[in-house]
């Protein structure tokens, strides 16, 4: 559903770990932080805080660490 980013903990290029909280939505009145499903790069967060986002909007996307 529609919402709005409350916050970003991470950047493009960070390395994360399952788990590790990447931001903040906030959708109905309901803040929920969203964490990274695997270990991995940050390929992109195209949304910052404050921005607005849709139903099917993708926010955030890793890739696989590199050896």
């Amino acid at each position: 559903m529609p919402g709005v980013v409350v916050s970003v903990a991470v950047k493009p290029g960070d390395i994360v770990a399952a788990g590790q909280p990447l931001l903040v939505i906030e959708s109905m009145k309901l803040e929920t932080t969203l964490a990274a499903p695997r270990d991995g790069v940050v390929a992109e967060i195209p949304f910052a805080a404050g921005d607005s986002f849709g139903l099917k909007d993708v926010l955030a996307q890793l890739a696989p660490e590199e050896d």
